[in-house]
């Protein structure tokens, strides 16, 4: 929601006024001098629309900020130049709105279009959030990366390696949404305080790996050659996607990493299709490629990918992984009731590489239990159990 300087105007002022932490608004305003505004300015304030309202008999600015639990001067800043003595019968005015439920449905078959109309509204409403892209699928595909505060400790949480798995990503954009509203509303999550995550940690998601084939998955084969046929004879003839994995091009992208990818090609003797297949060459797919170049620049102290199913966490590689790993996934384990296991006969993962290459901690979360695609009448408890972990990676 934008409102407009006047005179003697502060983003100390609108914090107050609107109850809004005043870095959340600094954050909003990345491209304005906080110490110099200028009168007639917009500055956007998170975690507020306006909406309309037409003025009724007996109407005045402050019984209509009475009845919302507003302060009279939040109507004036979003209605420049309005005459609060002379309100008209049925005119039309905008009025503050504080948000405080979820923007994100997230029970409903997730491809990317709906995540990305959800990111869209959820950037409106939380300027703060950022939205750059990682890079593109191999359909040309925008694959985004959110971004929540500038602290230094720096989290990594991502989704739909695979594509079949991609009740990960309702799920994660579920958390990302609550994390929001309890930012703006200053609200606790389980009776802890997010803002002192959003002081210390910039927590990065990418919510969503894998846009061709979790489209694939919910909506059939693409309209355009060479991918509509192709990807029904790497099916062998079926139209049914359930058991797909896969990018478009029928590489698995979680077995594409350069950790013990020569043991995975060799454990895993399979060519282009709905799993398993290693691709020519390590990072040889522009989505794994994407997440490479996003870790190495980020610098990521610890990364979290989320898979479906087995209700375990995995932590280990090679024994590479460094002791305050076992402290984490512990911690893990006890929010969401989730089975920690150090190491399983797989390579060339995500997690396998950073482990691998940072020696820093990181974790493979299976959550659910079941067949892939898990069913959206688990998400509710999914969900639950999937929020603990969340929010340990943030304070661990």
């Amino acid at each position: 929601m934008d409102v407009f300087v006047r005179s003697g105007d502060s983003l100390w002022y609108y914090s107050q006024l609107f109850a809004i932490p005043v870095q959340l608004i600094t954050d909003s305003n990345r491209n304005i001098q906080p110490n110099s505004l200028s009168i007639g300015q917009s500055v956007r304030i998170p975690g507020f629309v306006a909406v309309d309202y037409r003025i009724n008999r007996g109407d005045t600015i402050w019984s209509i900020a009475q009845r919302r639990g507003l302060r009279q001067d939040t109507i004036l800043l979003v209605n420049p130049g309005i005459n609060p003595n002379r309100l008209q019968v049925g005119q039309d005015i905008k009025v503050p709105q504080r948000i405080t439920w979820r923007l994100v449905q997230g029970r409903q078959e997730y491809d990317y279009s709906t995540m990305m109309h959800d990111l869209a509204r959820l950037e409106r409403v939380y300027p703060f959030l950022r939205l750059p892209s990682i890079g593109n699928s191999v359909l040309g595909r925008s694959i985004p990366e959110v971004l929540i505060g500038d602290g230094p400790k720096r989290v990594h949480y991502n989704g739909s390696f695979h594509a079949n798995e991609w009740i990960t990503t309702p799920v994660i954009m579920t958390f990302l949404n609550d994390y929001l509203l309890s930012l703006t509303n200053q609200t606790p999550i389980r009776g802890l305080s997010t803002q002192r995550f959003y002081r210390e940690t910039m927590l990065s998601v990418v919510p969503m790996v894998n846009p061709d084939g979790v489209n694939l998955v919910l909506n059939g084969p693409p309209p355009d050659e060479p991918y509509s046929s192709r990807v029904v004879e790497l099916n062998r003839g079926s139209l049914d996607f359930t058991g797909w994995k896969a990018n478009i091009r029928g590489v698995d992208l979680n077995d594409q990493f350069p950790a013990q990818w020569e043991l995975e090609k060799e454990r895993n003797q399979v060519g282009p299709g709905p799993r398993d297949y290693v691709g020519e060459r390590p990072l040889s797919e522009p989505e794994a490629i994407a997440m490479a170049d996003l870790t190495r620049r980020r610098d990521y102290a610890r990364v979290l990918a989320f898979h479906t199913q087995g209700e375990v966490i995995y932590w280990g590689f090679e024994n590479m992984e460094p002791p305050e790993s076992e402290q984490i996934v512990n911690e893990f384990g006890r929010v969401s009731g989730y089975e920690p296991i150090k190491t399983v006969e797989s390579y060339a993962g995500y997690k396998d590489w950073f482990i691998q290459d940072w020696r820093r901690p990181g974790f493979t979360v299976e959550l659910g239990f079941g067949i892939n695609p898990l069913p959206l009448s688990q998400f509710d408890e999914i969900y639950e159990e999937a929020l603990g972990i969340f929010l340990a990676g943030l304070y661990m």
